[in-house]
């Protein structure tokens, strides 16, 4: 491993050389603030780095079927994010960075298995119900959730609720930690 260590300094030298004029030598490499392969990277900062309304951009809430931007709420100590299309849907998002997927209460029998993307979670829904309200809870870390929430308009059509509920997921998913 030394000898190949030696063999590219040496033809670092050698290529900062070309094109240099015989009488300069070559200028030593610029410190770097770079972490060595050794240290640890840092770990990403969770849920505290973004902002539920920001979750959906505008084609983002084009592709869900919402037109109107979101409003800014709080849930308990959970940041929170309202989308409401009038006389059809409304959507919220929350992020709860102290509520891990494993401390949510599910009922039996409503909550289904799902993976969106590299998040695993749960579709929760009362079909017998009908009462068009669905939800998809994503474990984010060790540490938090985040849910969206889907309640039609006129409680109806919970598979269509679910549908919903499953688009957003979706759409935000690739922008959790």
């Amino acid at each position: 491993m030394r000898g190949v260590v030696v063999a590219l300094a040496g033809a670092g030298l050698l290529l900062a050389a070309c094109g240099q004029p015989a009488s300069q030598p070559a200028a030593p490499p610029p410190p770097t603030s770079a972490p060595s392969s050794s240290s640890i990277p840092p770990s990403p900062p969770g849920l505290a780095g973004l902002k539920p309304c920001e979750l959906l951009t505008a084609t983002d809430r084009s592709t869900a079927g919402l037109t109107s931007l979101g409003t800014e709420k709080t849930i308990g100590a959970d940041r929170a994010c309202d989308w409401t299309e009038p006389g059809t849907f409304g959507v919220t998002v929350t992020l709860a960075e102290n509520a891990p997927l494993n401390s949510l209460e599910i009922d039996k029998g409503t909550g289904k298995r799902v993976t969106v993307g590299a998040h695993k979670g749960f579709r929760v829904s009362d079909r017998r119900a009908g009462d068009g309200t669905c939800a998809v809870l994503l474990g984010v870390g060790q540490e938090a959730s985040v849910q969206v929430d889907v309640t039609n308009t006129g409680f109806e059509d919970t598979p269509l609720a679910c549908e919903r509920a499953d688009t957003v997921a979706r759409l935000i998913e690739p922008k959790l930690p």
